[in-house]
């Protein structure tokens, strides 16, 4: 029986059948370990079983019209590398992202890969050999001539067979997921129904078909496009709370991005010891606005769509990154733009990572950004960053040579990065006793939240220090959440749950992030009970300060109206509102947790709910995938010239424009008697003592400054 396989394996055929069997068997392991299809009956679970092998005959089959005998061998192994490539990356992708990787993502990838390290590396377990074991089995097999070439052509008939055969079974197979899942070509929201049913392969053929077709409908949009998410935003308008309006009217904004930073990390204790308990300390305070019930809504572009949202109030995309795809090119009406023409607001970003990564460098210039302070502002040498950047106190510490030098009244974002996966510090950085659960990224994401915390409280008492505290507005937020699913459940029994009751309803519940609004002198601050998320801070920050937001296309609503919109929609179309939450269809009483037999009533509301839902998500992607604000020019708004903003040589330009403006400067340096506050600035930070060296953990370039290199940094 071996010697007759062994004969089999030694023809063409034979091989062909061989690496088919291989990669079903690789492709089954990942669906059944890696990824959450959510198979629910025995249709699903045979569909799943069976969709890679069609589609895998189809593409391997292409070899066997090859008649030379080594071209065809190398063909084959080629394709089933490839292929094999493909496979593993989503696996890698949606052990951090939960979802699987888009075209957009692929062609992208250049633009975030330069900002990971080691996060990748992180993701990678033991037993991901299996995935590779096949090919480099093959490859020992032909060195060691255990399999011989065929020198028999496969005849033409056979090969049109083979794939004639492939073709219908995906026929039958999209038959059958059609029956099971009507419309699922032409209505899905969750990649992982394509993947589901019909595997990974033809999820990305498709995903590829639709970004063409995206492309395609942003070279032919029309002017006429807009009126209807005019019509929407319009409608959607929430006129501004009279006793909030304008309260923060002349101070400077101070955005600061809690990296993956999730709202059950406030007031939780590990060993009897609180987490954050400065944040907790401003969360609590009556002179701070926090909201217990506000959610990221972020897609696959994760941190950037978080601040395209918070910038525009518009969505990510469905599929993507924005900042990644778009954001070179499309047109922003965005907070610096928008605060820099009605208030004279300068902007800056502070960021301790590349420029590029992202894409910021660019989007930042579309948005209106005067200032982008990246890694090439600062010594990220030796064991002064991570893999994500600069650590996070010496971001802030670092930071104010420039901070101090802005015009005010200024809106500045700070981007930390310390609290990124895989949540892992230096021993010198950490005295925290956090948890020791069986996996090392929960253990180590209370660390990494707690030196967060450590380093906005040093940022506070600089501001209190320097006096700007009592002239800003602070908004924290958390980007996204910082554990996935898959980790939710050995999570669950430190939030007062057990694996086995952890539902996909407790899932959504996570997905709360902290918004905070924090205005130093103020008495009226409470924590609110209002539903919202970060579509919806825009509009929020414009009304404190004053700035109406009507003439805008938004889709957010201001959080302090009367009429804010309170149906907060995810990207794949889910929802939560004050009643109910409501995943893939299914419905959640927010009272109990438990799924509902809804009632006439309850579902009539859930489903003018899921159409408004599935309206405002369809209109955003419409309004930035075609460009269509291109084509609307809000009152007294000019459009942004990216080509007019440079990012080089920052402090050089802060410098001339205070010079310039002799005794009308505002800055705080100016306000100081022409001296530095930087010795105002304390910090723990060990690092912060250590001399530069040659080496660094990112790769430190500005792509606006020519002369720019990792050396750079010596001019600091």
């Amino acid at each position: 029986m071996f010697k007759q396989l062994r004969q089999h394996l030694n023809t063409r055929m034979g091989f062909f059948w061989l690496l088919i069997i291989f990669f079903w068997a690789k492709t089954l392991l990942a669906y059944l370990t890696e990824f959450s299809l959510g198979v629910s009956d025995i249709l699903q679970v045979l569909l799943m079983i069976v969709n890679p092998i069609a589609i895998t005959v189809f593409l391997f089959g292409l070899a066997l019209f090859i008649r030379k005998t080594g071209f065809y061998y190398y063909i084959l192994l080629l394709i089933d590398a490839l292929d094999t490539v493909l496979l593993y990356a989503n696996v890698i992708y949606y052990r951090e992202f939960t979802d699987f990787m888009t075209v957009s993502t692929i062609t992208g990838y250049s633009k975030v890969s330069q900002g990971l390290t080691g996060s990748s590396l992180a993701l990678v377990n033991w037993y991901d050999w299996l995935y590779w074991i096949d090919i480099i089995a093959m490859l020992v097999l032909f060195i060691f001539h255990r399999i011989k070439h065929d020198d028999q052509p496969i005849r033409k008939r056979q090969a049109f067979a083979t794939i004639s055969v492939a073709i219908a079974g995906f026929g039958l197979n999209l038959t059958l997921a059609e029956a099971n899942r009507p419309q699922l070509l032409t209505r899905t929201f969750d990649n992982n129904y394509i993947v589901k049913y019909l595997g990974l392969d033809a999820f990305t053929v498709y995903d590829g078909i639709k970004d063409e077709q995206t492309h395609h409908q942003r070279a032919s949009a029309k002017k006429s496009e807009l009126d209807t998410v005019h019509d929407f935003t319009k409608s959607h308008y929430a006129a501004p709370n009279s006793s909030m309006y304008g309260i923060a009217k002349g101070k400077n904004v101070i955005v600061i991005h809690l990296e993956s930073f999730q709202q059950f990390l406030i007031d939780k204790k590990i060993n009897g010891k609180e987490v954050t308990p400065f944040l907790n300390k401003l969360y609590h305070s009556q002179s701070t606005y926090a909201f217990k019930n506000f959610f990221h809504q972020v897609g696959q572009g994760k941190t950037s769509d978080a601040e395209n949202m918070l910038e525009t109030s518009t969505y990510g995309l469905p599929t993507g990154s924005l900042f990644a795809q778009l954001g070179s090119d499309n047109t922003f009406q965005a907070a610096p733009a928008i605060l820099k023409q009605r208030r004279n607001y300068t902007s800056a970003v502070f960021h301790g990572n590349v420029a590029s990564f992202w894409n910021r460098n660019n989007t930042y210039k579309s948005m209106g950004y005067q200032y982008f302070f990246d890694a090439s502002y600062f010594d990220t040498t030796g064991d002064k960053s991570t893999g994500y950047g600069l650590k996070d106190k010496l971001l802030f510490k670092n930071s104010i040579q420039y901070l101090q030098r802005l015009q005010q009244p200024f809106y500045v974002k700070y981007i930390t990065v310390t609290n990124h996966f895989p949540y892992t510090m230096d021993k010198e950085d950490t005295t925290f006793k956090t948890t020791d659960t069986s996996d090392s990224a929960i253990n180590g994401y209370f660390q990494t939240a707690h030196y967060l915390d450590q380093s906005i409280k040093e940022f506070y008492a600089y501001l209190q220090k320097s006096g700007l505290l009592k002239h800003s507005m602070i908004v924290l937020y958390g980007d996204h959440y910082g554990l996935s699913n898959g980790e939710n459940t050995t999570l669950a029994p430190l939030l007062g749950k057990t694996a086995k009751d952890w539902t996909a309803y407790d899932n959504a519940q996570l997905q709360r992030v902290p918004f905070m609004v924090n205005m130093p002198g103020t008495k009226g601050g409470k924590v609110e009970s209002t539903y919202g998320g970060e579509i919806d801070v825009l509009p929020t920050i414009m009304h404190l300060l004053g700035i109406s937001s009507k003439r805008y296309i938004q889709f957010g609503t201001d959080l302090f109206s009367k009429q804010h919109d309170q149906v907060v929609a995810f990207r794949n179309r889910d929802f939560v509102t004050p009643k109910y939450t409501v995943l893939s269809g299914k419905i959640y009483a927010n009272t109990t947790g438990e799924q509902l037999d809804a009632t006439e009533a309850v579902q009539k509301a859930v489903d003018k709910d899921q159409k408004k839902v599935s309206k405002e998500l369809s209109l955003s992607d419409s309004l930035n995938s075609k460009n269509l604000l291109r084509f609307y020019t809000p009152k007294g708004f000019k459009k942004v010239d990216a080509s007019t903003y440079n990012y080089a040589d920052g402090l050089q330009k802060e410098i001339k424009i205070e010079t310039a403006l002799k005794k009308s400067a505002t800055s705080l340096y100016a306000e100081n008697g022409h001296k530095s506050t930087t010795s105002l600035y304390k910090t723990d930070a060990p690092e912060a003592s250590h001399k530069k060296t040659d080496s660094t953990r990112i790769q430190i370039t500005n792509p606006d400054d020519m002369s720019a290199t990792s050396s750079s940094n010596s001019k600091k």
